[in-house]
């Protein structure tokens, strides 16, 4: 696997679980025991997922006497977003330019569907 910053985010974002874990990060703080509450997983492969997610910078882990809470860190989204964003823009263009194209080409001609008086 690449170690980019943005190909750990992708692949990070890219399972289930770890993107359902980052929205109950978005929610606030949790440990790890708290997130792996909702899931039929062990706290073993919780806490690799979030691994995943830390090393990836969407998450970390702080430190408050015994209690590690997880918070959720937004710039590396934010940063995800702005690469797809410019693609997103790319795409939208190409396919404003297609539709107006399909919309020429089936609009009907004049010729096509009614023949002028003299022709008769």
């Amino acid at each position: 696997m690449a170690n980019d910053p943005l190909s750990l985010i992708f692949a990070a974002l890219a399972d289930p679980t770890r993107r359902a874990l980052l929205a109950r990060l978005a929610e606030g703080e949790a440990t790890v025991n708290e997130l792996a509450e909702p899931f039929p997983i062990s706290l073993q492969a919780v806490s690799r997922h979030l691994k995943v997610l830390e090393r990836a910078g969407l998450i970390s882990r702080g430190r408050d006497a015994q209690w590690r809470p997880c918070r959720l860190e937004t710039a590396p989204l934010e940063e995800a977003s702005v690469w797809i964003g410019r693609y997103r823009e790319q795409w939208e263009d190409r396919l404003g330019r297609l539709d107006e194209e399909i919309r020429r080409i089936q609009r009907p001609r004049r010729n096509d569907h009614e023949r002028p008086h003299s022709d008769r």
